[in-house]
């Protein structure tokens, strides 16, 4: 049999950016303990892929593009860099759900290539939200579109790496969905759910403290749905898959994007 390399601790990036974006990173452990430390540096995924985004939006916007056209290209840029795996995901899992079948069909369901109308609905729903709240932001000023696509993208990474939390079972015994559920401890993932949330505000600090407090609230409050969605997938399937930890992750980021667009501009002082 052939060695285990011994531990390292790029490990948990690598299995990150490995598994979740299509940054051509090598994967030399796929193991247990580097999957808790890779689903642990989720959010750096999301931190990366968020920054690409932002960069092609704020691009647009100097060549003299307006808002609607960098939103579109700042919600196309995730997709590109997973080359749309948790879109796919999205989609499978709303057939899934949708299909009224019992799990064990509903899973197979999902399995399948092709999309049916519950995962197309799904699918245009969501990149219409993203892309409008895109908009409002970029409209805003570009600051503001960018730090939307930044806070949305680790966010919704985040969202992953509370689904892999102990306690959390697999639905199927192979895939993503069962390599990685249930590999971080509950601590852990608070841990990592509280800097997440340290660092949104920090970033929302450099445009003023009501940016803060909103881009702050926007992690809590965008994993609230996707927690949601968590339990009905657990309850519906019996554990994650792939396509749920994919669903999870747009929710989230659609979740974020929807918070940072509340409340207008800072208010009034006095």
């Amino acid at each position: 049999m052939p060695e285990t390399p011994p531990p390292d601790p790029l490990d948990g990036p690598r299995f990150a950016f490995g598994t979740l974006t299509v940054i051509p990173v090598r994967v030399h452990r796929w193991d247990r303990t580097a999957a808790r430390a890779g689903m642990l540096c989720a959010p750096l995924t999301g931190l990366a892929v968020g920054l690409a985004a932002a960069a092609l939006g704020v691009l647009l916007l100097l060549l003299g593009a307006g808002p609607l056209l960098a939103a579109v290209a700042s919600a196309a840029v995730p997709a590109a860099l997973t080359r749309g795996l948790h879109l796919d995901g999205l989609a499978d899992t709303a057939d899934g759900l949708g299909s009224g079948k019992p799990a064990e069909q509903a899973l197979a369901i999902m399995k399948r290539s092709d999309i049916g109308p519950f995962g197309v609905l799904t699918l245009v729903l969501t990149l219409l939200a993203q892309a409008a709240a895109l908009a409002g932001l970029y409209g805003e000023s570009w600051a503001r579109g960018a730090l939307g696509a930044v806070v949305s993208g680790a966010a919704a990474r985040l969202a992953l790496t509370l689904a892999a939390r102990t306690g959390v079972p697999a639905a199927r015994p192979e895939g993503l969905g069962a390599a990685v559920a249930g590999v971080v401890p509950v601590p852990g993932a608070l841990a990592v759910g509280a800097a997440v949330t340290l660092a949104a505000g920090a970033g929302g600090a450099l445009l003023g403290p009501w940016e803060a407090v909103r881009a702050a609230a926007a992690v809590p409050l965008c994993l609230v749905p996707a927690e949601l969605l968590l339990r009905r997938c657990v309850s519906r399937f019996g554990g994650v898959t792939g396509d749920v930890f994919g669903a999870l992750a747009e929710t989230a980021a659609t979740a974020a994007l929807l918070v940072l667009c509340l409340g207008g501009t800072a208010p009034p002082a006095g």
